[in-house]
């Protein structure tokens, strides 16, 4: 008696706090698909007309690092490459801050050795600096693109064995929705790097195999409690949504802990590092694991729990139950008690209640048993 009246005095963080919230989550999944499938579609769009912005070690070529003066900016720069035959207008220059100082990076395709000097001596006049403050750094091309190949076969490698884990710790489907769940955050974070034209380092990529793990760890986190709910409601004859909203319900204030945990430390980063040191590569490499963590921690609510939903309403024991699921007192008596026994005689009595808001209804103690209560014996005197 005294924890359901506790129940009842909770406030709304009180009740998410203690897992007790009754959110309908697959109500929303049209929503959340659709928001999904919009930024997909800008990303693949961007990608067929802008591409990606490759740094060096993925295409190949020169880049030369000169300091910003009075007499060296970027059209100084462009005039040097052309001075020297090089075509200034695909060469990729970026103005870069270090603290007070800036300074002029400039990428161009494959150059002879002794056209790298030529250009590092006259950047050094142009900017009226010493040649040793040029630095000249080149990759070739075949370096490259093998560099690439093995990012790709890395990516490939890691998603197979994930998947065979899932698979093995749980079942098929949900590594299946787990890895379409991972797909669509590293797809979303590719495009926003394509969308602004971040170039693309071997940081970044480090930082996307982050944004792998973080988004697995917390759809995994959901998925484990969804294999719980589907022991405990294995014979209430009760639809695969209901079990995949209460299990997200009963789950959510640990998502919401770890995704904070996760990102506060970016945005320090973030802001610390590119805003007040003015690092261009912690800039680069903090955008990209901010975006894919604000990403994992939606798509393991919105995308990959609708979808392991949906692949799961296809087995016999949910087919007849396919498009239902509870909401307001209903659901709340299931994610508290951890039953369907009783809530439709919960819902019931919420909609026979006058003012009763149903996303705030705690169930009643009598509510929550399953049979009604038995007479007490009268004592002979």
């Amino acid at each position: 008696m005294e924890e359901v009246s506790t129940v009842q005095r909770r406030g709304a963080f009180g009740r998410l706090y203690h897992g007790e919230t009754s959110f309908d989550f697959m109500g929303k999944k049209k929503i959340g698909f659709t928001i999904s499938l919009i930024l997909i579609l800008m990303t693949i769009g961007s990608l067929f007309t802008r591409g990606l912005n490759l740094g060096i070690d993925f295409e190949g070529g020169v880049a030369w690092q000169v300091p910003v003066t009075a007499t060296m900016d970027t059209d100084a720069a462009r005039t040097v490459l052309s001075s020297n035959g090089i075509e200034a207008d695909n060469a990729k220059i970026q103005i870069l801050t270090n603290g007070s100082t800036k300074s002029l990076r400039i990428q161009v395709g494959d150059q002879t050795p002794e056209l790298q000097l030529k250009v590092k001596d006259d950047l050094a006049t142009a900017s009226k600096t010493d040649a040793n403050e040029v630095s000249v750094s080149s990759v070739s091309s075949s370096w490259g693109r093998s560099i690439t190949e093995k990012a790709i076969r890395a990516l490939i490698a890691f998603i197979v064995l994930v998947s065979l884990y899932i698979a093995w710790r749980f079942e098929w489907r949900m590594a299946l929705a787990a890895i379409l769940a991972m797909l669509h955050d590293v797809l979303i974070s590719v495009g926003v790097y394509s969308i602004i034209g971040f170039e693309v380092t071997p940081a970044t990529v480090v930082a996307f195999l982050t944004i792998l793990g973080f988004s697995l760890y917390d759809t995994i986190v959901v998925f484990d409690k969804v294999k719980d709910n589907l022991d405990k409601f294995a014979g209430s004859r009760t639809s695969m949504a209901n079990i995949t909203n209460v299990s997200m319900n009963q789950v959510l204030m640990r998502s919401i802990n770890t995704s904070l945990a996760a990102v506060l430390p970016v945005v320090s980063l973030l802001v610390l590092g590119s805003g007040v040191f003015g690092a261009i590569a912690l800039r680069e490499f903090a955008i990209a694991l901010l975006v894919g963590l604000l990403t994992g921690s939606y798509s393991s609510i919105y995308i990959a729990s609708p979808l392991l939903s949906l692949i799961k309403e296809r087995e016999a024991s949910y087919r007849n139950f396919r498009g239902e699921h509870a909401v307001g007192a209903e659901l709340a008596h299931m994610v508290l008690s951890g039953t369907a026994t009783g809530a439709k005689s919960v819902r019931r009595q919420a909609s026979a209640t006058d003012g009763t808001q149903a996303s705030n209804f705690a169930p009643t103690s009598t509510a929550l048993l399953t049979h009604p209560p038995r007479p007490r014996k009268k004592r002979r005197r």
